[in-house]
């Protein structure tokens, strides 16, 4: 059973400083992040800061979480500016979009008192409530379609005022003239859209208490892991498939921001949450564990307690600026999503995608034989990658919702995903 996280966290508002997270990584995705270095390969939970720029080439897809959940989604072939990430003297979050070219999908769960702007080919939209919308911007025109809410597109030839069920479509080659359809047509990629945004609320609902001062990365936390309440150490969470010998920073990466210094990035698609909150804790006959608890900071040395012997504690470079990689983690979470999985005991999810099943029911195969085999939903795009290039083959449509359920097999065990391997079973209970 999943139980309910409750954190205390700063309002932050002193700083102005706002970081959101690279939530879900597929393909060859790019991110020039306002250091000076240009575009550099993107890894999952990167953060994301004002200044920043996302794009993605013609394999890849690439997903953005806010703190309150709020998630963004580019296509390929899609390049997407953050012009403002911010605070206000009130603590009220302001959040500026450009996207300069491609589709973008937007799934806005703000309240009324955060200032959330989506520009894209000299239009503005400002959010004021609930919305799902999907933009296009292509040369010579531009599409709106919303899917819920109400908005109101700005531009140079006046305002399109959009309901539910509604697009827009700007002549940008016309003074920016637009018309307003009654309807919205069908796209290849409104089925990953909705699986990815089912994922969301599915998992971020199936905890007992919504008291969550953030929502980014609960989700994962619920998907990838459950929590346990330990005698003397309290409520603590564990990631599925964690392994007698795995220790949370086998794989990972530390990266430097101006202003911030350098932070933690984990290569676990669950890794946002627990390395900038609480606490990872070595549990005896339970191995590590994290505990929920306060902030750390974004200049971050993970909090480590009661270590095991000839454990040490991860430090980040005394100078330079370089990223510095440790595992194979980070360079396995930038294949495209398989549609079958070994999973090992000690690899804690890692390369492990959305929409398998219940990892739970996993877990407990993994328990018993040290691996399992799961087969994930294949993606909702008809035309993927090459099978050349680890994807699927053109032309194989899959319209299919999100797979509810995981076939297991034996297999002979092997490394999967770059988590440390281990081939004993899990020293932790079953929950």
């Amino acid at each position: 059973m999943v139980l309910p996280l409750v954190l205390v966290w700063p309002a932050l508002a002193d700083s102005h400083i706002r970081i959101v997270r690279l939530s879900n990584v597929e393909g060859n995705v790019q991110m020039d992040r306002n250091t000076g270095q240009g575009f550099e390969k993107a890894f999952l939970n990167m953060p994301v800061v004002q200044g920043a720029i996302l794009s993605t080439t013609n394999d890849a897809r690439a997903e953005v979480e806010f703190e309150d959940g709020t998630t963004l989604r580019l296509t390929p072939n899609s390049t997407l500016e953050f012009a403002e990430l911010s605070l206000r003297d009130s603590g009220a979050r302001a959040s500026t979009l450009n996207l300069k070219t491609g589709q973008m999908y937007l799934n806005y769960r703000g309240a009324k008192s955060e200032e959330f702007t989506v520009m894209f080919a000299g239009e503005k939209a400002k959010l004021a409530e609930e919305a799902h919308l999907r933009i296009d911007v292509e040369d010579k025109s531009a599409e709106v379609a919303l899917f819920k809410g109400d908005v109101n597109v700005e531009g140079a030839a006046g305002t399109a005022e959009l309901s539910k069920g509604k697009t827009a479509s700007f002549d940008l080659a016309d003074g920016d003239k637009f018309t307003i359809a009654k309807n919205i047509e069908e796209d290849p990629y409104d089925e990953w859209d909705k699986q990815q945004a089912k994922y969301h609320d599915e998992y971020a609902r199936s905890a007992t208490s919504n008291n969550y001062p953030y929502g980014y990365g609960v989700s994962d936390l619920n998907y990838y892991g459950s929590y346990s309440n330990v005698p003397g150490y309290g409520m603590m969470w564990q990631p599925y498939f964690a392994g007698a010998g795995w220790n949370p920073f086998t794989d990972g990466a530390w990266m430097f921001y101006p202003g911030i210094g350098y932070t933690w990035v984990s290569a676990y698609p669950w890794g946002w949450m627990p390395y900038m909150y609480g606490a990872w804790n070595f549990v005896p006959s339970y191995g590590w564990m994290w505990a929920p608890g306060g902030w750390n900071g974004w200049n971050n040395v993970p909090v480590v307690n009661n270590p095991p012997n000839r454990f040490t504690k991860p430090q980040p470079p005394v100078r330079g600026t370089a990223t510095v990689i440790l595992g194979q983690g980070m360079t396995a979470m930038a294949a495209l999503p398989p549609r079958r999985v070994l999973v090992q005991s000690g690899s804690a999810g890692l390369g492990v995608p959305r929409g398998v099943g219940n990892l739970q029911k996993v877990s407990h195969q993994v328990e018993r034989s040290g691996f399992a085999t799961v087969h994930a939903a294949p993606p909702a795009r008809s035309v993927w990658a090459s099978p050349a290039a680890g994807g699927y083959s053109s032309g194989a449509s899959s319209r299919g919702g999100m797979s509810t359920g995981s076939s297991m097999h034996s297999a002979p065990p092997m490394r999967s995903g770059g988590g440390s391997m281990s081939g004993a079973h899990a020293s932790a209970p079953h929950r």
